[in-house]
């Protein structure tokens, strides 16, 4: 019997391409597949996103009265993705000012997770006794409205000079604890190959530097930054693991998928920071949509943070019970690939505290009763203790 022999699509086909919003249309190829010209060309004024968005007065006020706090950057290509005429777009609430911005409350913090207290020389946060965070540069590609460093990103006063770069490093070098180091911004991918680079193969000269990571947003704002000649060059440096932030399942797109696709052939370890955000992903069904088009990109869903108490964005913060419900819908309802911690960064530098449901209905003595994802109960007995 003779079987025909079908094209089988790959995983790739089912991620549709970002476009260009109409706006972009007569760009060349060559300038809008170039990591360069998209940060050159970044949306940053109100002239400029009323030709890719129809902004609403709200959006006008809150840019009006913003911008000098906290400026306004989109790469056309995370633009482009905008739904031009819902304000409530995921993409839009994430990269537009919004009113809420404005509202400061008493509990916010300009530091809330007291990176500055724990930093023993500029740029270096040492907190975890065996790793640190380095602070690479003050810019990304897109300003993120939820971001945790509003007092450093965008803010060219903040950036890190080839001095401070030289104090880390040599904090780092001196330190023989540190085997973790965290390399951080701003968005470190945004520093050039060559300036990246430097700073890779400074690290793994030290005997003491295991591993480290790069924190970065490129991949979801701006893939086109990962170019075959970077991933070429991380590959020399392994172990490299790659932390990133897609926080909604529109953010999977084509080229996305392309530049995960580079990195994870270049054998990179890809790992998923979703923050949690009111309006945004703050539900069960797009959560687990998320991390399976992450998992097809080869990218780990590793954490799910509550977002911070940095000032402005209030607007954005879901309550705890929130968080639990997402997990408690992920857990035992898909692969537990899919399920990632869920974590609070504790206010003040206290670190990351992980928050699970309660799978422990009862105990009596050696006897417990455990419940599974369907509610369905279970009794375990402990060992007897045998001294």
């Amino acid at each position: 019997m003779a079987y025909e022999i079908k094209t089988i699509n790959t995983v790739a086909d089912r991620f549709k391409t970002g476009g260009r919003a109409g706006v972009w249309d007569d760009v060349p190829d060559k300038d809008w597949d170039n990591w360069i010209w998209q940060q050159q060309k970044r949306v940053k004024s109100l002239e400029q996103l009323e030709k890719v968005i129809h902004v609403t007065p709200e959006e006008r006020e809150a840019f009006e009265k913003s911008n000098d706090l906290f400026h306004m950057g989109i790469t056309p290509y995370y633009a482009a993705l905008m739904d031009r005429d819902d304000p409530h777009c995921p993409i839009r609430l994430q990269s537009v000012p919004q009113l809420g911005e404005l509202n400061i409350l008493p509990t916010d913090l300009e530091d809330p997770l007291a990176e500055e207290r724990d930093m023993p020389v500029p740029g270096i946060t040492h907190r975890y006794p065996d790793r640190v965070l380095f602070y690479t540069t003050h810019n990304c590609p897109v300003f993120c409205r939820h971001c945790t460093r509003k007092r450093k990103v965008s803010d060219p006063s903040s950036a890190a000079q080839t001095k401070q770069l030289e104090v880390g490093l040599k904090y780092i070098e001196e330190h023989k604890e540190i085997r973790d180091v965290v390399i951080s911004g701003g968005d470190p991918l945004s520093n050039s190959d060559d300036r990246l680079e430097y700073i890779l193969s400074r690290l793994r000269a030290m005997e003491h530097i295991e591993v480290f990571r790069l924190g970065t947003r490129n991949l979801v704002t701006l893939p086109q930054r990962i170019t075959d000649s970077f991933a070429k060059m991380l590959s020399k440096y392994h172990p490299v693991f790659v932390h990133t932030h897609f926080n909604h399942p529109k953010e999977c797109t084509a080229e996305a998928f392309e530049a995960c696709r580079k990195l994870a052939d270049a054998g990179c370890v890809l790992n998923n920071q979703m923050v949690l955000l009111k309006g945004v992903n703050d539900k069960a069904e797009i959560v687990k949509e998320l991390n399976h088009k992450l998992l097809m990109m080869r990218v780990r869903p590793y954490y799910i943070y509550q977002c911070d108490l940095s000032q402005g964005i209030s607007h954005f913060r879901t309550p705890i019970e929130t968080g639990l419900e997402i997990m408690e819908k992920l857990r035992g309802w898909t692969s537990g690939m899919a399920v990632p911690y869920y974590v609070v960064d504790a206010p003040g530098g206290g670190g990351k505290i992980p928050l699970l449901p309660n799978y422990v209905v009862k105990k009596e003595g050696k006897k417990l009763t455990l419940r599974n994802f369907k509610n369905d109960q279970f009794e375990y007995f402990e060992p007897e203790d045998n001294e």
